[in-house]
C-alpha cells in the first residue's frame, strides 16, 4: 500500500476517534497506521506493512488504553448534601453575615455564616463546619 494511503487512513481513523464519544479503539489503530506509512514510503513490502500496523495498532490498545481511559474519564459530580458537615478552611477573615472564601477538599468555595450582626468575625485560617450548601455558597458555623 502506498505512504499516502496509510496517512490518509491513519488521519481518518484520528478524525472517527475524535468525532464518537470515549471509546479509545480508533486511535490506536490511526496511530498504528501513521507508524506504517514511512515505513512503506522506505518500500518495505505489503505484508509487513500489514504486520507491522496490526501487531503495533493491537499492543498499543492493549497496553495503554486502560490507563488512558482512566485518566481522561469524568469522575461523577459529588452530590452536594455529603457535604453537610465536612470541614473546611477559611481562606480570608469572615466577618459576622459577610462573605468569604474558604477551602473545601481543595477547591476554592464561597463561605458564609449565619452569624448574627456585630458577632467577632472568624480569622483565616480558622477550621469551620459546613451547615449546609446553597448553589456553590457554603453556610458555615465555627467549631
Amino acid at each position: 500500500m502506498a505512504w499516502w494511503l496509510w496517512a490518509i487512513v491513519g488521519i481518518a481513523f484520528l478524525a472517527v476517534e475524535l468525532a464518537t464519544p470515549g471509546g479509545l479503539v480508533a486511535l490506536f489503530f490511526g496511530a498504528g497506521a501513521l507508524l506504517v506509512a514511512p515505513l512503506a514510503a522506505l518500500g518495505v513490502d505489503p505484508v509487513p506493512q500489514w504486520i507491522v500496523f496490526s501487531v503495533a495498532s493491537l499492543a498499543s490498545l492493549a497496553l495503554f488504553r486502560g490507563a488512558l481511559l482512566a485518566r481522561v474519564v469524568r469522575r461523577p459530580p459529588v452530590a452536594v448534601d455529603s457535604l453537610v458537615g465536612e470541614e473546611v478552611v477559611l481562606l480570608e477573615e469572615l466577618p459576622a453575615g459577610g462573605e468569604a472564601k474558604a477551602e473545601l477538599r481543595g477547591v476554592p468555595w464561597i463561605a458564609r455564616t449565619a452569624q448574627a450582626e456585630g458577632a467577632a468575625p472568624l480569622a483565616a485560617g480558622r477550621r469551620c463546619r459546613v451547615e449546609r450548601v446553597e448553589g456553590v455558597t457554603l453556610w458555615i458555623r465555627a467549631e
